[in-house]
């Protein structure tokens, strides 16, 4: 494949036709796999390693782990000993490392504050990166507080951990830092291409901050597909229920691709967290199909293709995606004899 593709995961199907759905994307020329982390769904640490157990060549990364969820020494000796089982294709790390924010309202629910998000996970790159060299790190931060710390690989290979990071971004300052001090930005998902064009200039405009070009700064993006070319309309159904939960629980989202305030106010008196099946298929009954074709890929293969191709012109290195159907080889099939 010319084109770099990848799926991601979350929850929508079962674990193992996930893992047979890794090996075939494998052989049809996929190139990484994304496992979502942000809600209490699946972890991400135990769905890559899985992955990496059935697969030679794919890589994978967390799409994407909360920081505030673990201590950044143990990020960094979690990714070191998957680096260890993974091993290197082409002279690159299998796994890469994508964190986040995480969002309201599960932070707060669970006990965390989210304070100066952005000096967290500045701090959370540095002390990681400075980790994943192996030797002894000693950082004091607002955040992370490292003393004298080294992952001690006593018998192992020692050799620096060579392995991406990634921030999942949303917001401008976000992804303007991303681009200033990471090797990749995980762009998100039910957003406008038009959305993603502004991301990247933001980007690019953080990694012009560190001496660097865009193209030092790999940009995937989670990108919903709901294809079926036997049914488009059910295909649709889908993508209104996922677009109902976005609208209810991250409206941050949906705002930044220009959806409109009245939807997101009606949408969220509808629906609660946790939600259920019910409150999707209610909620969806209000959802124009105009607003899911604006932030998704859906319908036939050839209207995904489109669409697909949309983001990847708007700047859009690898598109991550998402399969909503319950079958996720038409997927698979359509984008692997694609580009």
């Amino acid at each position: 494949m010319s084109q770099r593709m990848a799926l991601y995961t979350q929850d929508k199907h079962p674990i193992q036709y996930e893992l047979d759905m890794a090996v075939y994307a494998e052989e049809r020329g996929f190139s990484e796999i994304w496992q979502a982390d942000t809600r209490l769904a699946r972890d991400c640490v135990v769905m890559m390693s899985a992955f990496l157990a059935r697969t030679k060549r794919m890589r994978f990364g967390s799409g994407v782990l909360p920081i505030w969820t673990r201590n950044p020494a143990v990020i960094a000796a979690t990714w070191s000993t998957m680096y260890e089982l993974a091993g290197k294709v082409d002279d690159k790390s299998r796994v890469m490392l994508g964190i986040g924010a995480w969002w309201e309202p599960i932070s707060t629910r669970v006990g965390v504050t989210r304070t100066k998000p952005l000096k967290a996970m500045r701090e959370h790159v540095e002390s990681i990166r400075q980790l994943f060299t192996m030797q002894e790190v000693t950082y004091e931060g607002e955040f992370v507080h490292l003393d004298r710390v080294r992952l001690d690989v006593a018998f192992g290979d020692t050799s620096p951990r060579d392995i991406p990071i990634y921030i999942g971004a949303t917001g401008d300052q976000m992804l303007e830092m991303a681009g200033e001090i990471c090797d990749g930005v995980v762009l998100n998902y039910v957003v406008s291409v038009d959305y993603i064009r502004k991301a990247v200039a933001l980007v690019e405009k953080g990694a012009k901050k560190a001496g660097k070009t865009l193209a030092d700064v790999d940009r995937p993006e989670l990108l919903v597909c709901c294809l079926s070319d036997k049914n488009p309309d059910a295909a649709m159904a889908e993508g209104k229920k996922l677009v109902a939960y976005y609208l209810a629980t991250e409206p941050h989202i949906m705002k930044a691709s220009g959806v409109d305030e009245s939807l997101l106010e009606k949408v969220h008196s509808m629906m609660s967290w946790p939600a259920t099946e019910e409150d999707y298929i209610r909620t969806s009954k209000v959802i124009p199909e105009e607003v899911v074709r604006n932030v998704m890929a859906v319908g036939t293969t050839e209207e995904c293709r489109a669409k697909v191709k949309e983001y990847i012109d708007a700047g859009v290195t690898c598109p991550i995606l998402y399969p909503m159907m319950d079958d996720i080889k038409p997927v698979v099939d359509a984008f692997a004899d694609w580009g």
